[in-house]
């Protein structure tokens, strides 16, 4: 109940009370305890209480005035009348101001527990008619910085990058006949994945069927895996990126030619397909699918692939992709070449000791730090550039917490991660304020076999490795 229809009920009854309550003008208490009461009843919130108890006042002054010296006389034979009245007027008051306060308390109790709805609890609540009524008429009067926050904290990224997403999927959300708007479909999938809400819950909030939350979490899922992939995750060709990436990380690891990290993470499956033989079953101890990844310097993902279930470990999941296919036949080629001592350098990714050697991917000397100065120092200034995949992926998880456990099918798994990589690509392009990091358990396997077709490759990257890091740590040793 509004505050105008608040103050009008209390009005009409003030006007009752006072044919009725007359009789009990002396009664103070009796007077506050009905009117109070009464005014319980019709309080839906502090603001119309205030009013309430304004009227109250009023009412109370009104039949039964407290006399002012100024037009009051007294006789020494009323004095002890007058002081007897004194005492119980006061005696009155008092109690009835213990009793407001009481009823107050607990009435701004109930208004704070049973707020009456509003605007924003049912934008809150994903009601259409709010997203219309916010996004088509109250965001224009918003503060920029505020309408972002809100926007942030309810689908985990700013409204102008909101209004992009919309206006790429807009006409493929079109052509699958959605009896929804795109703009709300869209946020309702990106709510889903930001907080990580199942179908059923988001379902409730909307007032939808579960199965339609799920067809339209599939459908947007799908179309930012395959039509926003290709424009927002692509492996650096020109040479202006590939310069500007090589000139980003040397400054980082002291080390030329570096134009990417690699690194693979699980995602955990709350639902497990019947019969896999424990294919699915990581080495963190959970049913799992795995995500490989290539990471720039800025934390974007230039190559995602989500191929291998969680038993298969990196170095299998990696000669599986078609990125190792590209790298070793040649069709990927970046021009820039740096000597060092001798040996021509071409730009390389790094990765921990779970990726094979070859002369695209460069590893660690060791895992323990048992190496030669040389070896040491090279492999920090090695993990200095793996961060960069390490943050992007704990970033990823920390966005999108669908991806800490997915309460999607299996089918559906690897569209739903992709999605939420293209979606952390657009994040880190558009500058958006970076949260918390997900901690990832302690990396952890063994050093993959060479296998025989390789060999070359792996003799090439042996080399390449010892050069870089004698190169790398003679400038470090004259200082």
């Amino acid at each position: 109940m509004g505050l105008n229809s608040s103050s009008t009920g209390c009005k009409k009854w003030i006007r009752i009370s006072e044919q009725v309550y007359t009789p009990l003008l002396r009664s103070n208490v009796l007077l506050w305890i009905s009117l109070l009461c009464f005014g319980s009843i019709i309080s839906s919130s502090t603001s119309s209480f205030i009013v309430m108890v304004s009227n109250l006042l009023h009412l109370h002054n009104h039949l039964d005035p407290t006399p002012s010296s100024s037009h009051t006389t007294t006789s020494p034979s009323s004095s002890t009348t007058l002081l007897s009245s004194s005492s119980s007027s006061s005696s009155s008051a008092a109690a009835a101001a213990l009793l407001l306060f009481s009823v107050a308390s607990v009435l701004s109790s109930l208004s704070s527990s049973n707020p009456s709805p509003d605007i924003n609890e049912d934008f809150q609540g994903f009601s259409l008619s709010a997203f219309r009524a916010l996004s088509t008429e109250l965001i224009w009067s918003m503060d920029p910085a505020a309408r972002d926050l809100r926007w942030r904290s309810s689908y985990g990224i700013s409204y102008p990058v909101f209004s992009t997403i919309v206006e790429k999927l807009k006409p493929f959300i079109a052509m699958c006949n959605l009896s929804l708007p795109s703009d709300y479909a869209v946020a309702m999938v990106l709510s889903r994945l930001c907080h990580g809400y199942s179908s059923g819950e988001v379902a409730r909030r909307c007032n939808l069927e579960p199965y339609l939350v799920s067809k339209i979490t599939n459908m947007v899922t799908r179309l930012l895996a395959t039509k926003l992939y290709p424009e927002f995750i692509k492996i650096p060709v020109s040479s202006r990126r590939v310069g500007d990436t090589i000139e980003c990380f040397e400054g980082l690891t002291g080390l030329p030619c570096l134009c990417g990290a690699i690194d693979s993470t699980s995602f955990r499956l709350s639902r497990v397909p019947e019969g896999d033989g424990g294919t699915y079953q990581s080495r963190h101890g959970f049913p799992a699918v795995q995500l490989q990844v290539v990471a720039d310097h800025r934390k974007i993902f230039w190559d995602a692939c989500v191929k291998a279930p969680g038993g298969v470990n990196d170095a299998t999941h990696f000669r599986d992709r078609l990125l190792y296919q590209r790298l070793v036949s040649g069709d990927v080629v970046w021009d820039k070449v740096q000597n060092v001592r001798g040996h021509p350098v071409r730009p390389y990714i790094v990765g921990d000791w779970c990726f094979p050697l070859l002369s695209f991917l460069l590893t660690p000397f060791t895992r323990d730090g048992r190496g030669t100065p040389a070896e040491n120092a090279f492999d920090a200034a090695l993990m200095k550039g793996r961060s960069s995949v390490v943050e992007a992926i704990g970033l990823l998880k920390a966005r999108w917490k669908i991806l800490q456990n997915l309460n999607v099918g299996i089918n559906h798994a690897p569209q739903t991660i992709m999605a939420c990589c293209v979606l952390h690509n657009l994040c880190q392009i558009a500058r958006e304020p970076e949260t918390e990091l997900w901690k990832e358990p302690p990396e952890s396997g063994p050093i993959p076999r060479m296998f025989e077709n390789e060999r070359p490759l792996y003799y090439y990257g042996e080399n390449l490795r010892q050069a870089l890091a004698e190169d790398l740590h003679q400038p470090l040793s004259s200082r």
